[in-house]
């Protein structure tokens, strides 16, 4: 009788430059994995922001089993985070069995004491841990796309339909760019809206070299001048619009609504089969807005493990004291915000 030769156990990897063809082959193979487990996210995070990073992968038999991608944030607003991953809306442990996910789960916890952080996150879609979740906050909405643009229209319900139909009769365009200055421009006025502080325009371009023709910069058109702008992601046969929005005129024209259906149309005729409009805060406009689009919301699972602290740093936009400060941030001068605004932002995460 012939035995089976035994496997090897699982270990614990450190990611390197040599590493990132066989990282990105397992994250387009691997079901939990998404377009944030991509290895050039460590070289997004690390010149952007100057977060030190651990993209850890598990090894059976000389093949990844999984992987977990991880960076450090020391915030003067929220403590010091080692989270999978800052600035992505997915994230934590992507595995092929759970021999694997407990090894890199074990690895992340061993490094988040060695580094004294005080909690360590992890931003996933699919639970592992309920202990370690809090009250949901973010919601991300998925969607699959039919098979014609004609269907995807009729699709959206009526109220919104009208919108996009409004942005259409209005003349409105679109154009893909390669240079991300009109997209920065056009986001920037945006988010201080909103009053947030926006990214600074060398974070787009980098996004733009390290992920090439899988980060898309498409710019809404009225009369030849940029009223709204979004940055797409493509992954597989997914899109997803990420960086969006316009100015005051924006609304007017409803070119938000239709910039979002221009990405849909498009995504459509390029054969891609879902749409991932990304995450929302619970009860605010951006999630109502998603839901207009008859899609049906997905809470966010994200898990805190307390390491140095007692207690979790309350990060939710909508508490009072967030609130007051957004309120300041939209008084300055678009000119003065966009200055300080990357200065800022790394304080986020």
């Amino acid at each position: 009788m012939t035995l089976p030769a035994a496997r090897c156990a699982t270990v614990v990897g450190l990611m390197g430059p040599a590493d990132h063809a066989r990282w990105d082959a397992f994250v387009f193979n691997c079901p939990d994995a998404s377009f944030f487990h991509r290895a050039g996210w460590q070289t997004v995070l690390e010149r952007a922001f100057g977060y030190p990073s651990w993209f850890l992968y598990a090894e059976q038999d000389g093949r990844i089993t999984g992987i977990l991608p991880l960076a450090q944030v020391r915030s003067l607003c929220f403590g010091n985070c080692l989270c999978s991953l800052p600035f992505c809306v997915y994230g934590g442990i992507a595995a092929l069995h759970d021999e694997a996910a407990a090894a890199l789960d074990q690895a992340a916890r061993e490094l988040a004491i060695q580094l004294k952080v005080d909690h360590l996150e992890y931003r996933q879609r699919q639970p592992r841990h309920p202990e370690r979740q809090g009250r949901p906050l973010y919601c991300t909405f998925r969607q699959a796309l039919l098979p014609t643009p004609e269907q995807n229209m009729l699709a959206i319900p009526r109220k919104q339909r009208a919108m996009v139909r409004k942005g259409i009769a209005a003349g409105l365009r679109s154009h893909i760019d390669s240079d991300a200055g009109r997209f920065h421009a056009a986001y920037a006025a945006s988010v201080h809206q909103l009053g947030t502080p926006v990214f600074g325009r060398h974070y787009i371009e980098l996004l733009q070299q390290v992920f090439g023709a899988d980060c898309e910069l498409m710019v809404i058109e009225h009369g030849g001048r940029a009223v709204s702008a979004v940055l797409s992601f493509h992954f597989a046969e997914e899109v997803l619009p990420y960086y969006g929005g316009g100015g005051a005129e924006a609304r007017t024209l409803a070119a938000n609504d239709f910039m979002y259906w221009e990405v849909m149309r498009r995504a459509c005729e390029q054969g891609r089969r879902s749409f991932d409009f990304g995450r929302s805060k619970l009860g605010t406009g951006a999630f109502a807005f998603k839901k207009n689009w008859g899609f049906t919301p997905q809470a966010l699972p994200y898990e805190q493990l307390l390491v140095g602290t007692r207690s979790m740093p309350d990060k939710n936009p909508l508490n009072p004291r967030y609130r007051m400060l957004s309120a300041a941030w939209r008084r300055l001068p678009l000119p003065l915000a966009s200055a300080l605004g990357p200065h800022l932002i790394r304080q986020l995460g």
